[in-house]
């Protein structure tokens, strides 16, 4: 190489690496949002608006139609209830509150009206703007204002102020923790005692993960057992909480061998690991291992979330392979098609991937508090503004919960998995399109032809049950779909015994007429209670009779027991 090219190369190098550590910068100052993203949303709102007439004469009319409203109005006694959760209480329809709260409202459907609807305009841009205007007006809702909020004067009122006195002890509280870098509040609830305390072994360790073995309670078991491939960006005892709610425990006692993948939480050493490092290092392991320990020749998998994902390639892969060492597939809450994604996708762009990308490369991965930007504003009003509200004007703390405990032990992602999975999986989409390729070959959900079963969650913001649901539409498969009550987490944490569930299920066989979602949702009435029996069910018509229980590890195989669950890894921080 000639010393002008050298120079060239170099300079190239050095400008990329300026580049990053730049745009490295904006991310930590955003929290790992692109301002790109609004900023060009913006413009395009304005020039497609510039050149509505129509609309803007039609914001005209609405606005002065609103101003009249409150005029009239203004001063007379409201006794309708709005559907807002914020403005539910009684004392909202009293004057003056009434009025605070109608203007609030309508300023907000002005605001909507302004930002959709307008032809021509991009509808990923138009999603955007649409989502940050109305988390900006959020920040003004007179709720969130201790002089215009009735429920926060008449709590003060009855104590005399001490609610807000211990507001102040809460933030101070919560201030202190947030410095000290601690993850649970109060100490009522330990990973080991009483969280993820289902008796079992390590039987299995790489780099990346642990595979737990839980001792099993019945006294014969089935001749499948059940492999559970958690996310990679949680600790997996969402699913092994307290005694009374722990999928795991209830699987064992149901007749069934488990055993749980527990990641490892990686550091910026692990920055160059990928989804095939993953893969390798976690359920094709497991499976190796889980075939040597119980001599088992099929195993039922199951994914939740991200897991989910990464289990649906590996399925994807085997049945390329003509490999049919899995009995069935169970996706909780995952999405294989992330072409409707839900509001989550207004984050995932180009511009978000290559600055979350550039972050990422910059301190070797995704750290958890930047991961939750993106969850919190979603749901900013139940996570941001509610929780300001109860806990800091009211002075009303909740009361800790084991789903509290969990969702505060968060963890990392490496630089090299997550830009691959933003990538080639959200943004491109690659998987359902028959694109994504794995170790030289194109991977296709066609492909897939063992017994499927899908639970979406009503209330879902991560993985909505409608881009769930499309698993049946992109496989040949027999899919069972699962459709139950609550959110992301509780729908799936939902243990028989808990009120208020329901759930709808239907199965779709190789050959039935396909059905939209919302189809579906017409055709299959709400069935009371936990969705958990129906899968127990399922897994039994998918396996064989039971038989002798297995051994706990299997030292002459090479998997002795290495120590007692949960194991090492999930107390990583």
């Amino acid at each position: 190489m000639s010393e002008t090219n050298w120079n060239t190369t170099g300079m190239q190098a050095y400008g990329q690496a300026m580049d990053r550590a730049a745009r490295a910068t904006i991310a930590g100052m955003t929290r790992g949002l692109a301002p790109s993203v609004l900023a060009t949303a913006t413009l395009d709102w304005m020039m497609h608006l510039a050149s509505a007439p129509g609309k803007q004469a039609e914001l005209y009319e609405k606005a002065v139609t609103a101003a009249s409203t409150m005029m009239s109005g203004a001063f007379a006694a409201h006794d309708s209830p709005v559907k807002d959760r914020r403005f539910a209480a009684e004392q909202w329809s009293r004057q003056p509150f009434a009025a605070f709260r109608d203007a609030f409202l309508l300023t907000e459907d002005w605001w909507q009206s302004a930002t959709t609807g307008l032809r021509g305009m991009d509808r990923a841009h138009e999603a955007a703007l649409s989502f940050s205007v109305r988390q900006a007006l959020d920040v003004f809702s007179p709720s969130n204002v201790p002089f215009f909020n009735p429920e926060v004067l008449s709590r003060t009122a009855e104590t005399g102020g001490a609610n807000l006195l211990q507001g102040a002890m809460n933030f101070a509280s919560d201030m202190a923790q947030f410095a000290s870098g601690a993850t649970v509040n109060g100490t009522e609830f330990r990973v080991g005692e009483t969280l993820a305390a289902t008796p079992g072994k390590v039987v299995a360790r790489t780099h990346l993960m642990e595979l737990i073995q839980y001792a099993p309670t019945t006294a014969t078991v089935h001749a499948e057992p059940v492999l559970i491939v958690p996310a990679w960006i949680m600790k997996y005892y969402i699913l092994d909480l307290s005694q009374q709610n722990s999928l795991v425990r209830w699987l064992v006692a149901q007749g069934h061998t488990v055993f749980m993948i527990s990641w490892r939480n990686p550091d910026s050493s692990d920055r160059d690991l990928g989804l095939v490092d993953y893969l390798d290092q976690g359920p094709r392991a497991a499976l190796k291992a889980i075939q040597a320990i119980t001599g088992a020749p099929r195993i039922h998998a199951a994914g939740y979330c991200l897991g989910g994902t990464l289990l649906s390639i590996m399925a994807a892969q085997m049945a390329h392979d003509h490999d049919e060492r899995l009995a069935s597939m169970t996706l909780f809450a995952a999405q294989v098609d992330f072409s409707e994604a839900g509001e989550l996708a207004l984050f995932i762009s180009e511009a978000q991937v290559a600055l979350l990308e550039d972050m990422m490369w910059h301190q070797g991965y995704l750290d958890s508090d930047q991961m939750s930007g993106a969850f919190t504003l979603l749901r900013s009003n139940d996570l941001v503004w509610s929780r300001m509200i109860h806990e800091y004007l009211m002075g009303e703390r909740p009361h800790a919960n084991d789903l509290m405990t969990w969702n505060a032990d968060a963890t990392r992602m490496p630089y090299r998995m997550h830009s691959e999975y933003l990538r080639e999986l959200f943004l491109e989409n690659r998987f359902a399109e028959g694109k994504f390729e794995l170790e030289g070959h194109k991977l296709a959900l066609k492909d897939l032809r063992l017994p499927i079963l899908a639970v979406g969650t009503e209330s879902d913001h991560v993985a909505p049950w409608r881009s769930v649901f499309k698993i049946q539409r992109l496989s040949d498969a027999e899919v069972t779909f699962i459709l139950t009550s609550g959110g992301h987490n509780a729908g799936i944490v939902s243990e028989p015994g808990h009120k208020r569930r329901h759930y709808r299920i239907a199965t779709a066989r190789h050959g039935d007429t396909y059905q939209d979602a919302d189809e579906w949702f017409a055709a299959n009435k709400p069935v009371e209670g936990s969705w958990w029996p129906a899968w127990a069910t399922w897994l039994a018509a998918h396996s064989a009779p039971h038989g002798k229980l297995p051994p706990m590890g299997n030292a002459g195989a090479g998997y002795p027991a290495l120590c007692d669950a949960p194991g090492t890894y999930v107390l990583q921080r």
